[in-house]
């Protein structure tokens, strides 16, 4: 049916229009949700990998005796009285105050000795700088375990700290190999202009290091904090060989084994242990994952 020009009216054709467009822009976004859904699928599937065993992990450890790791998922009876029995078993809070010891304590001497050889090694030009940061690469490569038996062997019978965490204390203030790396790679980034300006205004290398250096590589800094706490946090190696003679200095890690062997047979308070050792380093990332994210991903921007 065609227009009428005089009058104007408008064609049957014409009217439906409105509802075909209507169609149109619904087709438009189921095909846009669809799409969404395909982008993100992979990514909901892996938090999902990684968020159940957690999840597992929670409800165990609130279930009875009897329910726990049986088919039954969900507690019958939110049992919060298994954190208050595993915080007050015999040890528990010595393990926590060795291992705040060992992670507090190590991190902050890993920090304050790394920092100023990889300012070095990024900033100053001198003879034997590609050899010296080819020897903190060799040592990144080297495994812990060929230097286990003469570094037992000195603190032990020389030193006779065996059964302490001093052996794996004292070393941190010398530096560590990983942070130093990655801490100059972080430095390179830091325009020499800064520095350029902070020496003719009169500051020393030291005082350029504190004032200017340092705040501006705070990022790289908190990165390399996090991961030495979480290293020493989750160790398991180092009191094994020297403190397991000593249950007074044993940590979180190992003296984990050691009520799991207690308790073979009460999993939900194995489970609400797992949870009570855990739940710091958790916690500490959410606070600082913007700075952790942010140093790791600055340190490979310049080589």
């Amino acid at each position: 049916m065609s227009t009428n020009r005089t009058t104007g009216t408008l064609r049957p054709a014409d009217t439906q229009r409105p509802a075909d467009t209507q169609r149109t822009g619904g087709a438009h976004r189921r095909k846009a949700v669809l799409h969404w859904i395909a982008v993100h699928s992979l990514g909901v599937a892996a938090a999902l990998f990684f968020v159940l065993p957690f999840v597992f992990l929670l409800l165990t450890s609130l279930m009875g005796d009897r329910q726990a790791l049986t088919r039954d998922l969900w507690p019958d009876t939110w049992e919060w009285g298994n954190y208050a029995q595993v915080w007050h078993t015999p040890g528990f809070l010595t393990w926590w105050r060795n291992t705040l010891l060992y992670a507090g304590l190590g991190t902050l001497l890993t920090v304050v000795s790394s920092v100023p050889v990889a300012y070095a090694l990024a900033k100053f030009r001198f003879r034997g700088r590609n050899l010296s940061l080819m020897l903190v690469v060799a040592m990144m490569m080297l495994p812990p375990q060929v230097v286990v038996i003469p570094m037992y062997l000195f603190w032990a019978r020389q030193l006779d700290l065996s059964g302490s965490l001093w052996p794996l204390i004292v070393p941190m203030a010398f530096g560590d190999a990983f942070s130093i790396f990655l801490l100059r790679q972080f430095l390179l980034t830091i325009p020499d202009e800064y520095l350029d300006a902070a020496r003719v205004d009169g500051c020393g290398e030291v005082r350029t290091l504190l004032r200017v250096v340092v705040p501006m590589a705070r990022p790289g800094i908190a990165a390399v904090a996090l991961f030495q706490f979480f290293c020493a946090w989750n160790d398991y190696f180092g009191p094994q060989i020297y403190a397991s003679d000593n249950p007074a200095a044993w940590t979180l890690s190992y003296g984990l084994e050691s009520f799991k062997g207690a308790h073979h047979t009460n999993w939900n308070l194995t489970m609400a242990a797992t949870v009570l050792v855990m739940a710091p380093v958790i916690v500490l990332f959410f606070f600082a994952q913007k700075a952790f994210v942010e140093g790791v991903t600055l340190t490979g921007v310049k080589g």
